[in-house]
């Protein structure tokens, strides 16, 4: 019988902080941008507000709602496809800072390529617990994960999109190798993803400027290097310690999207390497957390949608902190819980509900039965499913 528990505390503690972090964080970011282009220096700091109580009450509902809704079959099918007419819907809009992203209405918007993630990480989690026993089946199993993620790739690509489609490639690859698909299988699937991606990022000229500036950003600091050149003048100019909260001088119409996509440039220089560092130490209890929710799942559906959920949210951090240290070409993703807007926000807080009431029906901790099958799954390397996901199956409900 599957015992039930109180969600992870630890994970719920990391999550709410991020994210009341981040509300005070994008006040700090925005107050001289709202001043001057709405009279108001509170301007984005409310809307943040209000979209991360809204998310709040998202996490609380799909805390109380038990996961094993999501695997219905009406419930996964039904999710996939209001999220696809979603991502078609985006084109029936006009095109913001050159794409069509967000459905927007009545003053707000929706950014139906972050919910997709959240649909996506279900449909896999649910394709792959009904073929439990055929994950290695070429026509059977992969092949409909591949074409579904394959579909919402290319709509978020058209966009364009390009940081979040790689976000749910990501996905992809860690849920199926979990299940225990062929490496074959995702070598025959990556070779053309790669070709393709190759394809978009040399023959179409913007992103083929934004490579070229990523290899040095210095050469023209003052046009296609300036987003990057500020970020770093930034991070460089907090130190170790940093310059003080809202003490930060790039954020004064230096840095474009202080507020948002580059939201830990204003980290680094406020709060210094301490802040900086202390953010991404969250992200990592976040991700330790997210796994042992995991591997403590009472069903294989459980254990392959938390994956999928902590991953893509911790993967997403990384790239957007990368982009901010100039460590990746310039895309624009937004930092999970932090940056300014509610079309991440309120899916991402939502994504969480559904790891914590996972959490709050795992098996409570890692008792010997446990260990055992650890040691069992280690030593069976022969079977097709990967360790993680024997251990999963193998433990009783």
């Amino acid at each position: 019988m599957t015992r039930r528990n109180y969600p992870d505390k630890w994970l719920f503690a990391a999550t709410v902080g991020l994210a009341l972090f981040g509300v005070v964080m994008v006040y700090s970011a925005s107050a001289i941008m709202a001043l001057r282009d709405n009279g108001n220096q509170f301007y984005y700091v409310v809307k943040q507000g209000i979209w991360t109580a809204i998310g709040f009450v998202a996490m609380l509902g799909a805390m109380q709602l038990d996961y094993r809704f999501w695997k219905k079959r009406r419930v996964v099918y039904a999710l996939l496809f209001v999220t696809t007419l979603m991502l078609l819907a985006v084109f029936a809009f006009g095109k913001v800072n050159g794409a069509h992203r967000w459905i927007r209405f009545a003053g707000f918007s929706i950014q139906p390529s972050e919910i997709s993630k959240v649909t996506l990480a279900i449909f896999l989690g649910y394709l792959f617990e009904t073929r439990a026993g055929e994950e290695r089946d070429f026509w059977r199993t992969f092949c409909p994960s591949a074409l579904v993620t394959g579909a919402m790739v290319l709509l978020v690509v058209a966009e364009p999109d390009l940081g979040t489609a790689l976000m749910l490639g990501a996905l992809f690859v860690v849920m199926s190798y979990t299940a225990g698909v062929r490496l074959l299988h995702l070598a025959m699937a990556g070779a053309p993803a790669l070709i393709g991606l190759l394809g978009l990022l040399i023959f179409v000229p913007w992103r083929l400027r934004r490579l070229i500036t990523f290899l040095d950003p210095w050469a023209d600091a003052q046009d296609s290097g300036f987003q990057v050149v500020q970020s770093l003048i930034a991070i460089g100019s907090g130190g170790s310690n940093g310059l003080g909260f809202a003490q930060g001088k790039q954020k004064m119409l230096f840095l474009p999207f202080a507020h948002s996509d580059f939201i830990f440039a204003v980290i680094g220089e406020e709060l210094g390497l301490v802040g900086a560092l202390a953010v991404v130490l969250v992200f990592a209890l976040f991700l330790w957390r997210g796994i042992r929710t995991s591997l403590l799942a009472p069903d294989r559906f459980g254990m392959l949608l938390s994956l999928g959920l902590v991953c893509s949210i911790v993967a997403q951090a990384l790239f957007n902190i990368s982009v901010v240290l100039s460590m990746v070409p310039t895309k624009g993703i937004p930092l999970p819980f932090i940056s300014y807007g509610g079309s991440s926000m309120v899916p991402t807080l939502a994504a969480v509900g559904i790891l914590l009431n996972i959490s709050q029906q795992s098996a409570g901790g890692f008792d010997m039965r446990f260990l055992k099958n650890v040691r069992a799954a280690q030593s069976s390397r022969r079977t097709h499913a990967r360790p993680v996901a024997r251990i999963v199956a193998s433990r009783p409900a």
